[in-house]
């Protein structure tokens, strides 16, 4: 071996040793006793009502499981147990974000439709396996790795929240390597069928949220053609006129601050009023919550839309991703609005533990979130805001990008 080939070989040797101490967690690194002290009494003082459905006797006895065994443990490990601890809270505001920290994922994203995991976001270089199905990683049937990763899951309030959470940690490097999923924190194989049932495996390798967020993908993008993004559109809501239609498409995907939506609502009523529409379609499948009150001021300005048809022309689309503040808002749409419900139940419930705020451990950096507010909203307790119309997303659609609720909707306009 040349001296070139052994500079070579040590600068890869200091490359991977470099690249797993940034993945791996340095055991009792941080206090983590006065963190678990922390975390329960401030959950204890700031949560609305920490044991409504855990009870304190069997929340102390895991926490003490915890707290006694931190010698043993990595910090991820100690992670992984506060979070399955904190999902026997059971609301899906109170839990532990791990924002905060230094965690890393395989680059693609996968959505579970009619009961299979596929893949809508990969990797320009990954092009061909969009619309394909996950089907196992290093060999782990997916229904066997889903499982594992849905007991740590966060931010779950009921079974449709579950399948969409479980989803985002599925990718998640820490996550699968801790809970001994892989056996390496920075690649693995994954498998995945195409639709002409052909297997393709692929070795991915982990990276930085921060670089796959910086990274050019290829996603799916659903649509139909009678809606016509607007070029300079809000990312957060918009709206556009539906061809062939007495109707009008509003996108709300995010909430806006309460000025901003004023003017929104002003501008919408305004178009409404012009055009003489007499449909409105309110989709918010992707909103993941923010401000309920906001909503209501798109409510009231609504209101003044007198060519709408009250009797049966309002439907707001809702999926798994509703969540919040979306789902309190879907719920006061049908109330107020006179709205219908179309999609799939949403991802949490209308009456519930909400109003999210949160906290820091200050040694291991956690962010924990709590709810501070109990809503009664629907007269359906504990349970997900239910359509009045079942629509679910089609794969022979998925594999044309054709947006299957707002196709079979539109036609019944």
């Amino acid at each position: 071996m040349n001296s070139f080939q052994t500079v070579l070989v040590c600068f890869i040797f200091a490359l991977a040793s470099t690249f797993n101490m940034v993945f791996s967690q340095t055991p009792t690194k941080n206090n983590w006793k006065e963190d678990l002290e922390i975390y329960k009494t401030s959950l204890e003082n700031k949560h609305i009502n920490l044991y409504h459905t855990v009870s304190k006797e069997a929340f102390n006895k895991e926490w003490d499981k915890i707290y006694e065994g931190l010698d043993t443990q990595s910090d991820f490990d100690i992670t992984l147990k506060l979070m399955r601890l904190t999902r026997r809270i059971n609301d899906g505001h109170t839990a532990v974000s791990l924002r905060n920290i230094s965690t890393h994922r395989f680059p693609i994203e996968i959505k579970l439709i009619e009961g299979k995991w596929y893949v809508t976001k990969a990797l320009k270089s990954d092009k061909q396996i969009l619309t394909t199905t996950l089907e196992s990683i290093n060999g782990t049937p997916i229904n066997k790795v889903a499982q594992k990763v849905s007991e740590i899951a966060q931010f779950v309030e009921n079974q449709n929240s579950l399948n969409e959470r479980t989803g985002s940690y599925l990718t998640n490097a820490e996550v699968l390597y801790y809970l001994n999923l892989i056996n390496k924190t920075n690649e693995a194989t994954f498998s995945f069928r195409t639709n002409t049932n052909e297997i393709i495996h692929k070795n991915l390798g982990a990276i930085s949220n921060k670089m796959w967020e910086e990274t050019d993908i290829s996603k799916l993008v659903l649509s139909v053609p009678q809606i016509e993004i607007p070029k300079n559109e809000n990312r957060d809501i918009w709206f556009a006129p539906i061809s062939g239609t007495k109707a009008i498409y509003v996108n709300f995907e995010a909430y806006p601050s309460f000025e901003k939506m004023s003017a929104f609502g002003e501008q919408l009523v305004s178009y409404i009023q012009e055009k003489q529409l007499k449909q409105l379609i309110i989709d918010m499948r992707k909103n993941g919550g923010g401000d309920l009150y906001v909503g209501i001021v798109l409510a009231h300005a609504l209101n003044l839309a007198d060519t709408i048809d009250w009797e049966n022309g309002v439907f707001v689309l809702t999926s798994n991703t509703t969540f919040s503040a979306a789902t309190s808002n879907a719920a006061l749409f049908k109330q107020l609005l006179n709205a219908t419900i179309v999609g799939q139940p949403t991802g949490s419930n209308p009456n519930g533990y909400q109003d999210m705020d949160s906290f820091t451990l200050p040694n291991s950096n956690l962010v924990i979130t709590y709810s501070k507010r109990l809503f009664r909203i629907s007269q359906q307790a504990n349970t997900a805001l239910q359509p009045d119309i079942t629509l679910h997303q089609k794969t022979d659609d998925l594999f044309k990008e054709t947006d299957t609720l707002l196709k079979e909707l539109i036609g019944r306009l």
